[in-house]
C-alpha cells in the first residue's frame, strides 16, 4: 500500500476520471491560468532586468562610481593619496582627472563641453572608454600633441573627422596691455567614441591628456582631483565612509547614487510594483483552484463519508484535499517555469522578428536608450516567482480542504 494513505488518495482523486467533466474543466483552466500568469511575469522581470542592465552599462562605462576632489585650487601630492586609496577595501582602480569647461569651435559652430584631462594607460583601470572608441585611438593623447576625443555626435555637430583641427576656448583669460583675450588652443581630433544614446555622452563630454589640461587650465602639477572603480559598485557607499575616515577633511567624495540614485531607485520601483500587479494574474488562476476545490468537495461528499466512517480523521481528509489542490499548483508552476524561462530567454529575437516581419520600429534608441528587447533572466526571480505561486496555492486549498473536514457522514449518505 502506498504511504502516507492520503497523499495516495489525493493524487487518485487528481488523475482519476470524474463524472463531473465541468469541474475537470475548471481544474485545467485554473492549472493553466497559474502557468500563463507565471510565464508573463517571468518574461516581464527579465524584461525589466534587461532594460536596467543596457541602462547600467551604458552610465557606468562613462560615469564615475566615486570621486575625490578638493575644496581647494585641485590637489598637489595626488600620487600619494592615489597609493593611500588603492590601499582601501573595494577599490580596485585609481586614476588622476582635470576636469574642466570650454568651448569648441569649427567653421563658426560653437558648442559647450566638458574637457576631461586623462592618463590614457591609468584610464583603462577606471572605465571603458577604448572600448567605445568606432574611429582613430585612445593612445594617441600625448602629452604636447594637444589631441581631443570626443563623441560621434558632437564630431558630427561641428563637422569634424579624424585629423582635423578644432579650437578649444577656456573660462581663463590673459591679460596683455593691449587687450584682454580668452585662453583657446588649437587640438587635433585624434579619436571619436559612440557611448550609447539617452544620457548625451557623445554630445557634451570631450577627452584631452592630462598634461595638456594642466597646461591649458594653468594648473601646473595639481590634477582636479581622482576616479575611483569598484569590484561592486553597489558599496561606492560603504567605500565613501571609509575614505570619508581616512582622509581629512579637505576632500569632497561623491559616488554614483549622489547622482544617479534616484533614477535607479525609480527602476527598481517600477520592478516591485510591476511584480505584484502582475502577480493578480496568479492570483485570479489560484481564486479559480478555491472553486474548483469547493465543487470537488461537493461532488466527493459520499467518498469522504465513507473515509469518515472507515476511521479517517478531519486532519486526514484535509491533507487529502490540501494536496490535490497542491498538484493542480504544482503543475501549473512547472508549466509556467518552463514556458517563463523559454520565453525570457528568445523574447529578443522573437520581437527582432515581429519588427523586421512588419517593418515597424517599436523602440527607439532616443527613448527607451536601446532599439530593441533587452531580457537578462535572473534565477532569484524565478524562484520568488514559483515560491509565490506555490504558497498562494497552498492557501487556495484551506477553505475548501476544511469544508471536506467539516462533512457529516449521515448527512452525507442519507440521499445516497
Amino acid at each position: 500500500m502506498f504511504k502516507p494513505l492520503s497523499v495516495y488518495i489525493g493524487l487518485r482523486y487528481t488523475r482519476a476520471k470524474r463524472r463531473n467533466h465541468f469541474i475537470s474543466f475548471i481544474s485545467l483552466t485554473s492549472m493553466l491560468g497559474i502557468a500563463l500568469g507565471i510565464t508573463v511575469l517571468i518574461t516581464v522581470l527579465s524584461v525589466m532586468n534587461g532594460f536596467d542592465y543596457q541602462i547600467k552599462r551604458r552610465i557606468f562605462s562613462m560615469a564615475n562610481q566615486v570621486t575625490i576632489t578638493t575644496l581647494n585650487q585641485g590637489i598637489t601630492n595626488w600620487q600619494a593619496l592615489s597609493r593611500k586609496v588603492a590601499a582601501t577595501t573595494d577599490v580596485t582602480g585609481v586614476a588622476p582627472f582635470v576636469n574642466g569647461q570650454g568651448m569648441l569651435s569649427n567653421k563658426g559652430v560653437v558648442r559647450a563641453v566638458i574637457i576631461n584631462g586623462i592618463a590614457p594607460k591609468s584610464k583603462q583601470n577606471v572605465f571603458e572608454l577604448g572600448d567605445k572608441i568606432v574611429a582613430g585611438s585612445l593612445t594617441a593623447l600625448k602629452p604636447g600633441n594637444f589631441g581631443i576625443v570626443m563623441g560621434d555626435k558632437l564630431a558630427q555637430y561641428l563637422g569634424l573627422q579624424i585629423g582635423a583641427k578644432v579650437t578649444l576656448f577656456t573660462p581663463q583669460i590673459n591679460v596683455s596691455p593691449a587687450a584682454v583675450m580668452p585662453r583657446f588652443k588649437r587640438f587635433t581630433l585624434v579619436g571619436i567614441f559612440h557611448a550609447g544614446t539617452g544620457f548625451e555622452f557623445n554630445t557634451r563630454l570631450a577627452y584631452i591628456n592630462i598634461h595638456d589640461a594642466q597646461a591649458l587650465y594653468q594648473l601646473g602639477s595639481r590634477i582636479t582631483g581622482l576616479r575611483l572603480k569598484l569590484d561592486d559598485l553597489y558599496k561606492a557607499p560603504q567605500v565613501v565612509t571609509r575614505l570619508a575616515a581616512k582622509l581629512t577633511d579637505n576632500f569632497w567624495i561623491t559616488d554614483w547614487t549622489q547622482q544617479f540614485g534616484s533614477f535607479f531607485k525609480a527602476i527598481a520601483m517600477e520592478k516591485t510594483m510591476m511584480f505584484l500587479i502582475l502577480l493578480l494574474i496568479i492570483a485570479v488562476a489560484v481564486f479559480n483552484l478555491v472553486s474548483t476545490l469547493v465543487m470537488v468537495v461537493t461532488d466527493k461528499q459520499a467518498d469522504i463519508a465513507i473515509l469518515r466512517t472507515l476511521g479517517a480523521s478531519p486532519r486526514f481528509i484535509t491533507t487529502v484535499f490540501i494536496i490535490q489542490g497542491l498538484l493542480v499548483g504544482l503543475f501549473g508552476t512547472l508549466l509556467g517555469l518552463i514556458g517563463g524561462v523559454l520565453l525570457a530567454t528568445h523574447v529578443t529575437k522573437i520581437f527582432d522578428l515581429i519588427q523586421t516581419y512588419f517593418h515597424i520600429q517599436f523602440l527607439s534608441s532616443s527613448v527607451y536608450y536601446v532599439n530593441y528587447l533587452p531580457s537578462r533572466l535572473q534565477w532569484p526571480d524565478v524562484w520568488h516567482i514559483c515560491i509565490a505561486a506555490l504558497v498562494m496555492s497552498l492557501v487556495a486549498t484551506i477553505y475548501p480542504a476544511w469544508r471536506a473536514s467539516r462533512v457529516q457522514p449521515a448527512e452525507a449518505l442519507r440521499y445516497e
